[in-house]
């Protein structure tokens, strides 16, 4: 699928917070850890505990998430499919990087090993 710019715009806009909770419940439902999250998140971000609830806190919108992320160098290893779209096929960079943090979040989800997620 061809990602739209109306596609782009409407991930821009949305906020990291009205995303999270869906994050943490997909997880937990998995039998992962809120911790596990944060240390997928954290990875990905550059992110602390403080920070990401700063921006839970002030419903950030994720072009403001990750205009002020510090990416993990190794995060263009995240490939593969995700809602449809193949994610090194992205060529929006904050769709392709709110699409790097669903990818964790389902690697997650799926009982993943930690060290493969973090791509070390």
């Amino acid at each position: 699928m061809k990602v739209t710019e109306e596609h782009n715009q409407r991930i821009a806009k949305m906020t990291f917070s009205s995303v999270y909770p869906h994050y943490v419940n997909k997880v937990e439902k998995k039998g992962r850890t809120k911790e596990e999250l944060h240390q997928v998140i954290t990875w990905l971000t550059g992110f602390d505990e403080n920070r990401l609830q700063a921006f839970i806190d002030n419903k950030a919108t994720f072009a403001t998430f990750f205009q002020e992320a510090t990416v993990h160098p190794n995060a263009h290893l995240i490939k593969g499919v995700i809602c449809g779209y193949r994610i090194e096929e992205i060529d929006n960079t904050l769709t392709r990087q709110v699409r790097y943090l669903d990818k964790l979040v389902d690697e997650l989800a799926k009982g993943r090993k930690m060290e493969k997620i973090l791509r070390q």
